[in-house]
């Protein structure tokens, strides 16, 4: 059953399925272990990333696709619930009205930009993408009566989500049982479930021709599968998981602006998770989320008690300030690339592939550890077509 969950795709690595199995836990239990607000808020952004960062490695992982205007999907997903909660009032009517309507315009939109730009070279789409997404967070920046502008939308998320909405007098485990903590695990659920949503649909039929696409679209179109087509629907199912996730990123902020999900930074980040985690495989936007998240939230802090325990050391406190944390960040992220090339979960595969003992099966043709293998669906859809 467990590999019918994680779609037979198992980690084959043991120290990879020991970090996701961390990694779930931890975050499963953060309310009980960590009932801190930063620990919370933390966890949640990490929950965002995951979905946000997989949804684009099923873009750029597995079809080979390279997109700049995914974050305009993520925007429209958060931008739709916090509009609809700030014309309907609070209630669950607004949360699904706007998660609807902002999941149809992504629909659209990524469909139009497919069709017609997804013929060109790779190049020309990402400029494409990029100059669409530029246009998308003007417009939201310009448009104040429905997006707030430059200031954003403060909203009310339904009664049962508020932070007031009390559901135990006392606390439980050392965490308050409140509607924060309904909105946390509303989160939780919503993550695994996309999450294994978007490793069933790489591990199909439909992913195995993606793949194909991705490693030589000329052979795949020889064979009868149309790339156009693929790539379109591969960029529609993207666009719609980035979507949901900026639905969930602006239920739990209950705020929404150009710059919390429009930026570009945001997707500078994207790329840096997509690279470090491992491409074309889904297990590589946990970990790659997790690790990233984590040492851009608590490496000030880190490197604040350092500088406080060097401070008879002039040099060496300064090095290490906290207004300096951005430079040892990108240096931890350039090391953690040069010796990670593949990123963090090939290399782990690589590394178990290499230690497992030899059972007398030839390894050539095994699946590569960056991502799924298996045999390719036949373009007509039908396994036993007989030839004429």
């Amino acid at each position: 059953m467990f590999k019918a969950l994680l779609s037979h795709d198992l980690p084959r690595s043991k120290l990879l399925a020991l970090a996701l199995a961390i990694a779930v836990l931890g975050l499963a239990f953060t309310p009980f272990i960590f009932p801190g607000t930063k620990a919370l808020n933390v966890a949640a952004k990490i929950m965002v990333f995951i979905v946000l960062v997989a949804s684009y490695d099923l873009l750029l992982g597995y079809t080979g696709i390279v997109s700049f205007a995914h974050t305009m999907f993520f925007g429209i997903g958060a931008y739709g619930v916090a509009i609809a909660s700030t014309r309907m009032g609070p209630g669950w009517e607004a949360v699904a009205l706007g998660l609807g309507g902002a999941l149809l315009a992504s629909l659209l939109l990524s469909l139009v930009i497919g069709l017609f730009s997804l013929r060109v070279k790779a190049i020309f789409f990402a400029m494409i993408t990029l100059a669409v997404a530029s246009a998308f967070m003007t417009l939201a920046s310009q448009l104040s009566d429905f997006t707030g502008g430059e200031d954003g939308l403060s909203f009310k998320v339904p009664e049962a989500l508020q932070p007031g909405t009390e559901y135990l007098e006392e606390p439980f485990l050392g965490a308050s049982i409140d509607g924060r903590f309904l909105s946390y695990y509303l989160l939780f659920v919503a993550t695994v479930a996309l999450v294994l949503l978007m490793l069933r649909i790489v591990n199909s039929p439909f992913g195995r021709v993606l793949q194909a696409i991705r490693e030589n679209d000329f052979r795949a179109e020889a064979i009868g599968y149309r790339s156009v087509v693929y790539r379109t629907l591969s960029n529609v199912l993207a666009a719609l998981f980035a979507c949901a996730a900026g639905a969930l990123l602006a239920l739990w902020l209950r705020y929404n602006g150009p710059d919390t999900s429009l930026a570009f930074e945001l997707m500078l980040d994207i790329l840096l998770i997509v690279v470090i985690g491992g491409m074309g495989t889904i297990y590589g936007a946990v970990i790659g989320s997790v690790l990233f998240v984590l040492a851009q939230s608590y490496l000030q802090d880190l490197m604040k008690l350092g500088a406080d325990r060097l401070v008879d050391v002039p040099l060496l406190s300064q090095l290490i300030s906290p207004d300096r944390w951005l430079l040892w960040l990108g240096l931890l992220f350039v090391l953690s690339v040069y010796h990670f090339p593949s990123g963090i979960v090939g290399r782990l595969r690589l590394r178990a592939m290499l230690h497992e003992p030899t059972t007398g099966r030839s390894r050539v043709g095994s699946t590569p550890p960056g991502g799924g293998g298996g045999p390719l669906p036949p373009p007509g859809g039908s396994v036993n077509k007989e030839s004429s």
